[in-house]
């Protein structure tokens, strides 16, 4: 039964009044004018459209962008475009490397040439592509109605210049990899979406912006850092912690009891898995090594099956899938006195849930994108320890009790035990003790935001925590939240269009303040 849906607000004037944030030390370079000298300005990296009004600027704009033509899925029409920004957007120069960034526009069938305003969508992650389209359905087919939507694939993910363990094996030393990828979170994120809105928007308009949990993230960076580029805000599950230096301590306190109680939860509806996975655990702690042989040349260890919690227990379904995964753990006796083994099937599942061999972005910075000037030094490992005997697995058999999975947590050992992120683990090792992040957030801006914005914040969300969000929620002048258990972290994905629309309500006056 879900709570009743709250709406909170404090009265915001409209997007046309937003006003900008001062100077950043981490936005330099092309300047939007002021519309009043009373409007301070922030100061974007100086790209090749600093220009544009001039004819050498055209040519260079064509260099940075490039559309494809027109093509179709059942009710909608797509266009790629592919965008030529800075690795570096703080020094940007003609011999300074340069990314490929992609984005695909979307519009419902036949509006191909309306002039409708822009959306842009920004994917939950970090690490991950946005969503491709195979028809019109759910939030996306009610996007649709109102706008072209831009689906950003996020630097490194995708078709954006993405980072996998093949391509990073290009750059040669651990030191050279993190000095490449610092320039991947949501700052970096937020300067390609500005340089793609500069380029792809009809006289450069401010768009709508709707960011799904870490996606939200950086669409409060956005807001931070470059609110003049922004019409509008809508924010699900995505609502980051705004403290000082490092959050990930406090982030990670929160979501290990917030990860028990989902444990509870699905051992309450399936009872007979504690038993199963009690056998599981006991077959795997007793194997030579501690553990199996995966298919790709990884081990399965107590620890790691621990793992399957990041997608099982948080998302609409996760229960009921990672339950059947279950069901076939074990191979049939096929001959008697035959040895019992772990099926293929199940071992080859495993590596598809947790999927860090493809998105090892995931992985690499997922701390990171708690850290401002700080450190995370491995804070899942280290929080996680003060909870260990709740967490012990073997200990956990010993005392009769379910074996409970973990969270949205990054251990060190998966950089030994997913064979793919092996080569990659002195780098992991050095972006967990890396100290000079930049900022992400500005709390003085976000304190007199003007922008409209509007958030679903989930009552019993695993991964971003309902009292965290609620604290950063009081730090965004204006914002309006829905608050409710109808949904998991995965509402706008699981709802249909409900979520995309009741935010919607909330901007458009459509939907009562109490």
């Amino acid at each position: 039964m879900a709570v009743a849906a709250v709406a909170i607000r404090s009265a915001f004037p409209t997007a046309a009044s937003a006003a900008a944030p001062a100077l950043r030390p981490a936005f330099l370079g092309v300047a939007r004018a002021a519309a009043s000298s009373r409007r301070r300005r922030i100061l974007l990296s100086a790209w090749p459209v600093a220009a544009m009004s001039s004819s050498s600027s055209s040519s260079a704009a064509a260099a940075a962008h490039k559309a494809g033509a027109w093509y179709a899925v059942p009710d909608l029409s797509l266009r790629d475009h592919r965008f030529a920004v800075p690795l570096d957007h703080s020094s940007p120069s003609p011999s300074s490397p340069t990314i490929t960034v992609f984005a695909r526009e979307v519009v419902a069938a036949g509006k191909e040439d309306l002039p409708l305003p822009y959306l842009l969508f920004l994917q939950g992650g970090p690490g991950f592509e946005s969503p491709r389209p195979t028809e019109a359905s759910g939030w996306m087919k009610k996007a649709c109605e109102e706008y072209r939507v831009v689906l950003l694939d996020q630097r490194g993910t995708g078709l954006s210049t993405p980072l996998t363990t093949s391509s990073l094996s290009q750059i040669t030393s651990a030191a050279e990899q993190v000095e490449y990828l610092k320039h991947f979170r949501a700052d970096s994120i937020v300067k390609d979406a500005e340089f793609i809105r500069l380029h792809l928007v009809p006289d450069a308009k401010p768009w709508t912006v709707l960011g799904q949990s870490y996606g939200g993230f950086c669409a409060v960076t956005y807001l931070s850092f470059a609110p003049e580029g922004l019409k509008s805000v809508l924010l699900t599950g995505g609502l980051p912690p705004l403290g000082s230096a490092c959050t990930a301590d406090t982030v990670y306190r929160a979501c290990f009891k917030q990860v028990q109680q989902q444990n509870e939860k699905y051992y309450a509806r399936y009872p007979q898995d504690i038993q199963v996975i009690h056998e599981l655990v006991r077959y795997l702690n007793e194997s030579e090594g501690g553990g199996v042989s995966l298919p790709s040349g990884g081990r399965l260890t107590p620890k790691m099956l621990q793992c399957l919690g990041l997608s099982g227990l948080g998302s609409g379904g996760g229960f009921e899938r990672l339950h059947y995964l279950f069901e076939r753990v074990w191979d049939p006796i096929l001959v008697p006195g035959a040895k019992k083994t772990i099926s293929y099937y199940f071992l080859k599942e495993f590596e598809r849930w947790l999927g860090f061999d493809q998105n090892p972005l995931y992985a690499l910075l997922h701390e990171s994108i708690y850290c401002q000037g700080s450190p995370s030094k491995w804070s899942a490992h280290k929080i996680g320890s003060e909870c260990e005997s709740l967490f012990d697995p073997i200990k956990a058999i010993k005392e009769g009790r379910p074996v409970y999975f973990t969270g949205e947590m990054v251990f060190p050992c998966i950089f030994d035990e997913i064979h793919a992120l092996r080569p990659l683990k002195e780098t992991a090792h050095m972006l967990a003790h890396k100290e000079d992040w930049p900022p992400l957030y500005d709390v003085n801006v976000l304190n007199n935001n003007k922008v409209p914005v509007a958030a679903a914040v989930y009552y019993e969300d695993m991964y971003v925590n309902f009292n965290i969000a609620k604290e950063t929620a009081s730090q965004i002048a204006g914002i309006r939240l829905w608050i409710t258990n109808e949904y998991m972290h995965s509402g706008i994905r699981d709802g249909g269009s409900h979520v995309f629309d009741h935010l919607m309500g909330l901007l458009n006056g459509k939907k009562p303040l109490f």
